[in-house]
């Protein structure tokens, strides 16, 4: 063999040898961001239903007292650290407008379903 093939396949096998390596570092890193990113992208997604609530003219104030009233109502042992809006529905018209809430505590979640009576809002638990 000619002093050039040799080379050629050294250089060959370390392109692969560092590309493989490259892959496995990729995809740990990949692992170890992924609970990090899924709560960035589930912090935006709460942030874009905030908004959209803001937007579209109700008072995420009284959608959350609704929501905390059928808490206290439905589940008054349940005790949660945070409520967080992370559904807005908001249908022509106001007959059918809802939002979601979910309520994280100690024992678990708890998702809140908010709709529309006429001016007012009325809530449930939905799980």
């Amino acid at each position: 063999m000619s002093l050039l093939a040799i080379i050629a396949i050294v250089l060959g096998v370390l392109i692969v040898v560092f590309f493989i390596g490259g892959l496995i570092v990729v995809r740990r890193r990949a692992r170890a961001n992924a609970g990090a990113r899924r709560e960035h992208i589930a912090a935006a997604d709460r942030a874009l239903e905030a908004a959209r609530a803001a937007d579209r003219g109700w008072d995420v104030v009284r959608l959350e007292e609704a929501a905390r009233k059928a808490l206290e109502r439905e589940a008054g042992d349940f005790r949660y650290d945070s409520l967080q809006l992370v559904l807005v529905d908001d249908r022509p018209g106001t007959a059918e407008d809802r939002a979601e809430f979910l309520a994280a505590g100690e024992k678990g979640l708890v998702r809140v379903g908010v709709t529309r009576r006429g001016d007012d809002w009325d809530a449930q638990i939905v799980s």
